[in-house]
C-alpha cells in the first residue's frame, strides 16, 4: 500500500511539472493576482479541499478569500497549508477582540466576528498559515523551522506527551499529509500563534524572566532591540539574469536569557544582586596585566562599576550585551547539519553585542550547549582520526539552551540553564581552538532573512517561479544589493555581483553545502569574525575549478581602502591539482596535493609539505554533497593560508579584488574561513587533526 501511495505521489508531481506555471508573485503580494493565468485542476486543490469541507474550514476559507488567496490555492504551485478548523478560528477571534494588552483596541477589529477582522489581519493570518514549498510530516518529526509566506517562522516540535506535532508551542496538527494537486494540507486545532511584539516586549510577557526583563530596561538595551528592517538598501539595476533580489533587508536579534529560577540558584534575587554579580565577573576584565577582555584592555577602556547601567562599559550592561546576537535564529537554526561526517560535533561561533566577543554553540547528544570547553580540541594523537579521550578533558560542560523557541516579531528568546558570561575561560579555553566559520556565519542578515540554507524551491517561490542565468551560473540563487550586509563593503557598486548559492539540491563539495560567488569586476571586503588576541593562521576554504578567476587578498583594520595591505601574490582559483596515478605530489598546481589514501602515512608528510607551501587539503569534516566522498580526498577542495600573524581582538577586514577585471564571467568563490591559533598548528605534543 505504501508503494502505491508513493507511486501516486510521483505521478502527481510529474503531472504538475508538465503544467505551465501561473505568473503570480508570491512574496509580499507585490502585484495584483492575474486571474487569467490560474489553472483549473481535475482533482482536489488545496482550495477545493477547504471548500468541499465548509462545515470544518469555511471560516479559514473566508479569511483566504478576503485577501485573494483562495484563488492562489486553486492554481498551479506546490504549497503547504496549515488549515485551522472553524472552532479554532472562532476561539482566535474571541482572543483578538478581548485582548486587553493590544496596541489597538480589540486589535483593530470592528466587531467580534469574522467580518470584524481587518484586511490586514486577514492577510497576516492567511500568509502565516501558508508556505511556498511542500512540508511533509517526516520533515517536522525532529523539529524544524518553516518559513511562511508572511516571511515569519513557524517552529515545529513533537509534543512529549501526545507524540503529535505542535506548531509554535500552541497549535497541534490533528490530520497530517493530506496530499493534494498543488501541495499538502495539515489540519491544526488552533490558529498558529505569532507575536507582534519586539524581543524585549515579548520577554516581558513571560513571568519567569522578570529580572532579565528589568535588566534590559535599566540598561536601556531594550531600546536597541526594536529594529525590523534596515532602510536605504540600494536597488540592483542590472538584474538581466533575473536572479531573486531581496527588496528589503530584515534585521533581527537572538536573546539567551536566564530565568528567575536560574538567577536564584546563583544567589541573585534582584537587580542589585545581578549588578554585583556582573561587577565580580567583569570588574577586572580590562586590567593591564591580568585582564582577558583584550579589546577593552588594548584600547584602555575603563570598566564602569557604578549604578549607571546605561553606559556601554558598565558591568551590568556588558553582562546583558553578551547575551544578545544581532541575528534571528531559531533553536534548530543555531547549528547547521548538512554534509558533516557522523563522528564530529556540530559547532558554530557567533559574535555578540558585547563588542568583538564570540560565543560558541555546540551540539552534544542532541542538546545545544553554549561555551563548552574541552582541552586539546582541534588536536589529535592519532593519524586521520580525532584525538583519543585520554588527551582531552571536559573543563566546562557548557550551558544548555532549552528548546522552547520563544518567538518575537523580530527575533527569538532562548532560555538557558546557567549563567552566561565572557570570563577568562572563554578566550583562553573555549575559543582556544581552530575556529571554522561558514561564509554565511559572519553575515548576520543571512539568518534574519531566512536565506542561510534556503532550499531552491523556496528561492524560486520568492522569485515568482523564475530561475536566473548568468555566464556559467544558472538556477535558483540569490543576488544581493551592494549594501545589503552590515559586515560587507562593495567598492564598485553593481560591477560586483554578489551571489548566494545554497547548494541544497546539489552535490557540491562545500562546507555546509553552500557558497558565495561573486561575478563581474568584483572588489569587496568582509569584516572578519573577531578573535581573542593571539597568533593565528587565517585560512580560506574554496573549491577550485576552471570557472573561477584570480583574486588578490588585502587585509585592513577598517573597511577604508587606505588601510588595506596586500597579502602575498594573487590566488588563481582556476588551478585544480592533478591526482597522479602513482600518488606523487602535483607540483604543477603549486599546492603539492596528492590523494592521501595513496600514501603510506595517510598524507601526514604531504600535509606538512603542503603547509610549508601555504596550502592545506580540504578537511575530513564534510563530504562531497550528502554522503559522498570526503572533502579531503577531493582535489578541488583546498585551503589557502592567506596570513600567519598576530591578531588583536577587534576590527579586521579581508578584501577580495579580481586581477582579471575584463573577464566578467569568472566566479570568485568563498566557502568558509578558519582562524587556527599557533598552539594548534604548531603544537609541541600533538598535531592538528584532519577534521
Amino acid at each position: 500500500m505504501k508503494i502505491l501511495d508513493n507511486y501516486k505521489t510521483i505521478l502527481r508531481k510529474l503531472s504538475l511539472l508538465a503544467l505551465v506555471p501561473a505568473m503570480i508573485g508570491l512574496v509580499g503580494c507585490k502585484e495584483d493576482i492575474d486571474e487569467s493565468n490560474l489553472y483549473t485542476f481535475t482533482g482536489e486543490t488545496i482550495e477545493d479541499y477547504l471548500n468541499n469541507r465548509s462545515d470544518e474550514f469555511s471560516s479559514f476559507n473566508y479569511i483566504l478569500s478576503r485577501v485573494g488567496y483562495d484563488k492562489i490555492l486553486s492554481a498551479y504551485g506546490m504549497y503547504t497549508c496549515f488549515a485551522p478548523t472553524n472552532a479554532a478560528v472562532n476561539d482566535y477571534i474571541n482572543e483578538l477582540y478581548d485582548d486587553a494588552d493590544a496596541d489597538l483596541p480589540h486589535n483593530g477589529m470592528t466587531s467580534k466576528s469574522l467580518e470584524g477582522l481587518t484586511d490586514s489581519l486577514c492577510n497576516d493570518i492567511a500568509l502565516f498559515h501558508l508556505a511556498s514549498t511542500e512540508v511533509m510530516a517526516v520533515d517536522m518529526t525532529n523539529g524544524m523551522t518553516i518559513n511562511t509566506m508572511l516571511g515569519r517562522d513557524i517552529n515545529a516540535a513533537i509534543d512529549s506527551v501526545s507524540g503529535n506535532t505542535v506548531l509554535n508551542s500552541s497549535a497541534m496538527i490533528t490530520s497530517m499529509d493530506n496530499e493534494l494537486e498543488n501541495g499538502v494540507l495539515h489540519v491544526v486545532d488552533k490558529v498558529i500563534r505569532r507575536s507582534n511584539r519586539m524581543v524585549a516586549g515579548e520577554l516581558a510577557l513571560h513571568e519567569e524572566f522578570k529580572l532579565f526583563t528589568q535588566a534590559l530596561e535599566v540598561t536601556k538595551l531594550a531600546d536597541s532591540l526594536s529594529a525590523l528592517v534596515r532602510t536605504g538598501i540600494e536597488p540592483v539595476t542590472d538584474n538581466t539574469a533575473k536572479w531573486y533580489v531581496p527588496e528589503e533587508c530584515k534585521v533581527g536579534f537572538t536573546l539567551f536569557a536566564e530565568s528567575d529560577d536560574v538567577f536564584k540558584a546563583n544567589g541573585i534575587n534582584d537587580i542589585s544582586d545581578l549588578a554585583n554579580y556582573a561587577a565580580e565577573i567583569y570588574g577586572k576584565c580590562a586590567d593591564p596585566s591580568s585582564g582577558w577582555y583584550d579589546y577593552y584592555r588594548n584600547n584602555k577602556i575603563t570598566v564602569d562599576t557604578s549604578n549607571d547601567y546605561t553606559k556601554p562599559n558598565n558591568c551590568l550592561n556588558m553582562f546583558v550585551r553578551y547575551h544578545i546576537l544581532k541575528l534571528r535564529a531559531s533553536y534548530d537554526k543555531l547549528l547547521y547539519s548538512f554534509n558533516e561526517v557522523s563522528k564530529v560535533s556540530l559547532v558554530e561561533y557567533y559574535e555578540t553585542m558585547l563588542p568583538y566577543t564570540l560565543m560558541k554553540v555546540m551540539r552534544i547528544s542532541g542538546k545545544r550547549l553554549l561555551n563548552r570547553w574541552v582541552t586539546n580540541t582541534s588536536l589529535t594523537d592519532r593519524i586521520a582520526e580525532l584525538g583519543t579521550a585520554g588527551m582531552q578533558t571536559v573543563m566546562r560542560n557548557g550551558i544548555e539552551i532549552k528548546n522552547t523557541n520563544i518567538q518575537a516579531l523580530n527575533g527569538y528568546i532562548h532560555p538557558i540553564t546557567d549563567m552566561l558570561v565572557y570570563d577568562y575561560d572563554v578566550p583562553h579555553g573555549v575559543l582556544n581552538e581552530r575556529m571554522r566559520f561558514d561564509d554565511t556565519a559572519f553575515l548576520w542578515e543571512m539568518m534574519s532573512n531566512s536565506h542561510r540554507g534556503a532550499t531552491y524551491a523556496e528561492i524560486k517561490a520568492w522569485n515568482g517561479g523564475v530561475s536566473g542565468s548568468e555566464g556559467s551560473l544558472s538556477g535558483d540563487y540569490i543576488r544581493y544589493p551592494a549594501n545589503f550586509f552590515e559586515n560587507m563593503r562593495v567598492y564598485n557598486g553593481n560591477n560586483t555581483h554578489v551571489m548566494y548559492l545554497s547548494g541544497s539540491g546539489n552535490g557540491w563539495s562545500n562546507y555546509q553545502g553552500d557558497e558565495f560567488n561573486c561575478m563581474g569586476a568584483y572588489d569587496f571586503a568582509f569584516r572578519l569574525p573577531p578573535v581573542p588576541d593571539g597568533t593565528y593562521e587565517l585560512r580560506l576554504g574554496y573549491t577550485a575549478n576552471g570557472s573561477r578567476g584570480m583574486v588578490q587578498f588585502y587585509l585592513g583594520r577598517s573597511s577604508a581602502l587606505i588601510s588595506m595591505k596586500a597579502l602575498d601574490i594573487p590566488l588563481d582559483m582556476r588551478r585544480v591539482p592533478v591526482d597522479n596515478p602513482d600518488g606523487s605530489p602535483d607540483n604543477n598546481s603549486g599546492t603539492g596535493w596528492c590523494l592521501y589514501t595513496k600514501t603510506d602515512d595517510m598524507g601526514v608528510e604531504s600535509d606538512a609539505n603542503m603547509h610549508n607551501l601555504g596550502w592545506m587539503r580540504g578537511p575530513l569534516y564534510y563530504t562531497v554533497g550528502k554522503g559522498g566522498s570526503l572533502a579531503r580526498a577531493n582535489a578541488q577542495d583546498l585551503r589557502r593560508i592567506v596570513a600567519k600573524m598576530q591578531f588583536e581582538q577587534g576590527e579586521y577586514w579581508l578584501r577580495f579584488k579580481t586581477v582579471l577585471p575584463d573577464n566578467r564571467t569568472t566566479q570568485f568563490h568563498l566557502d568558509y574561513i578558519e582562524f587556527c591559533p599557533e598552539n594548534v598548528y604548531n603544537n609541541n605534543q600533538y598535531v592538528e587533526d584532519m577534521y
